[in-house]
């Protein structure tokens, strides 16, 4: 397993075409806006390497009987599934925001389960290809970007039948030795970050869009893929001088177009291509994983109801009846979700494949809740911070000799805390509710894996309707036979 040092070096050796601001961006490790979301993948490697983190962290490959890094492992059992979620959250909390590496391990479980399907269904031999990928993937640690949201343009038209035809990723020609393909993908999280990049479908397809359904990876610098980078609130914060204004200054989130102009893929890896019938199952497959996969927002909600506490003690408050109620509040909704990713892990079961897969009920009832609860957590966060959040001066006004000695004044709560102190707890608050975290841990909430009308199809499609009649049917008397 790389060390979080390699990790950097490796990237330092990828040749991105990465585009933010209307320029070239040469140095994407380095960059200001960019390296607080490399800190937070280098995370995961970083906690990799401490044995007290090891349990939760790493996990014994299947294919090889090594130790790998957990987010390149294939589900095994309801143990790993449970695991998932702790080390989302241990993550989550460790960062304060997305730390980007878990679309690409919910990519990898999906694809090992709809590819045995493919392969049992049509004599084809994409799981083969996937394993050998797979096998490459674990032994050098990477990180993999998930692909799976086209821009998809007209929403009332199918892929083949949008005026522009690239509006949702295709192939544009197939050649002996592998396929070409012209889209692209939206709201691409940590794609500059990542060493590889695995395609997936965006929706279910019929026969007419067969050129759409394809399934494939490639190193995240392979000729012809594009990226440009998207905005944050507060995101030039991080081109100033000083630390404090940013929230949280060492940690962060990125998203990205992924453009890919007319790009090269060899057949060893393609791992689906026209096999339009099991579009659909990938893409429920990928979203079941990772509509668990937010433990994460739980740890970051450990973080924020935290800084909560802490903002109340500075303001001289903690003591009110009121603040302890409402931070009573904040952690049982907090729990609630962690509930939820931890009870469809432990309803888990094996696919054909052997893979293990969370419970897609439960899952959906948990990703429902979480497009629901970090806003009540964040308004509450709010209400106990109060309006300096928003109000206050920048670190250079208190660092100032014009106006400092009147902001460390006028700033001051609790006499015994120093006045700065107050202010940075405030600004990760705002940090984490309305500047950059806040993608990550609100509108991500809201819209990643899908919006909240997918999970609330998902919760109709699953619920056993007919069994909950049929048990208030026997109840009261009624006999239907």
């Amino acid at each position: 397993m790389m060390t979080a040092e390699q990790y950097e070096a490796s990237l330092r050796r990828l040749n991105l075409e990465v585009y933010m601001f209307g320029k070239r961006i040469t140095n994407v490790v380095d960059d200001p806006i960019i390296r607080p979301s490399m800190n937070a993948v280098a995370q995961t490697y970083a906690l990799a390497q401490r044995p007290e983190h090891e349990d939760i962290m790493t996990a014994v490959s299947h294919l090889t009987g090594k130790r790998i890094n957990r987010f390149t492992h294939i589900h095994q059992n309801r143990d790993d599934l449970v695991k998932k979620s702790k080390m989302g959250r241990l993550l989550g909390r460790a960062t304060g925001c997305c730390f980007q590496r878990c679309v690409g391990m919910d990519a990898l479980n999906a694809l090992s389960i709809v590819t045995y399907d493919m392969d049992q269904a049509n004599g084809t031999e994409y799981y083969q290809r996937f394993q050998q990928y797979l096998t490459y993937v674990q032994d050098n640690d990477l990180v993999c970007d998930g692909a799976m949201t086209d821009p998809k343009g007209n929403r009332r038209l199918p892929p083949h039948q949008q005026d522009d035809p690239d509006l949702y990723l295709r192939v544009v020609e197939e050649r002996p030795d592998g396929i070409v393909v012209r889209g692209a993908k939206a709201h691409q999280t940590g794609a500059v970050n990542s060493h590889e990049i695995i395609v997936m479908p965006t929706m279910a397809m019929r026969e007419a869009d067969r050129d759409y359904a394809v399934s494939f990876a490639l190193p995240s610098d392979a000729e012809g893929i594009k990226y440009i980078m998207g905005r944050q609130s507060c995101d030039t914060r991080k081109l100033e001088e000083g630390r404090m204004d940013r929230g949280n200054p060492l940690f962060g989130g990125h998203e990205a177009l992924v453009v890919f102009d007319d790009v090269f893929v060899p057949w060893e890896r393609v791992f689906m291509y026209k096999e339009h019938a099991f579009a659909g199952s990938l893409v429920e497959k990928f979203a079941t994983y990772h509509r668990q996969s937010y433990a994460c927002k739980v740890g970051v909600g450990d973080v924020l109801i935290g800084a909560a506490q802490t903002a109340a003690e500075y303001n001289g408050a903690e003591r009110a009846s009121h603040i302890k109620d409402k931070l009573i509040e904040m952690n049982h909704l907090n729990e609630t979700l962690y509930c939820g990713c931890i009870a469809c892990a432990g309803e888990g079961h094996a696919a054909p494949s052997g893979t293990y897969i969370v419970d897609p009920l439960l899952a959906n009832v948990h990703k429902q809740n979480v497009t629901r609860f970090p806003y009540e957590v964040a308004r509450l966060a709010q209400d106990i911070a109060g309006g300096l959040m928003v109000t206050m001066p920048a670190e250079a006004d208190f660092a100032s000799p014009l106006t400092g000695k009147w902001l460390e004044k006028y700033y001051a709560g609790d006499c015994s805390v120093p006045t700065l102190n107050r202010m940075r707890i405030l600004r990760l608050i705002e940090n984490l509710t309305l500047g950059t975290a806040a993608v990550g841990y609100l509108t991500e909430s809201m819209h990643g894996a899908g919006s909240p009308q997918a999970q609330r199809i998902m919760i109709a499609r699953l619920a056993n309707m007919a069994e909950k009649q049929r048990a208030a049917k026997a109840l009261c008397g009624i006999d239907e036979t």
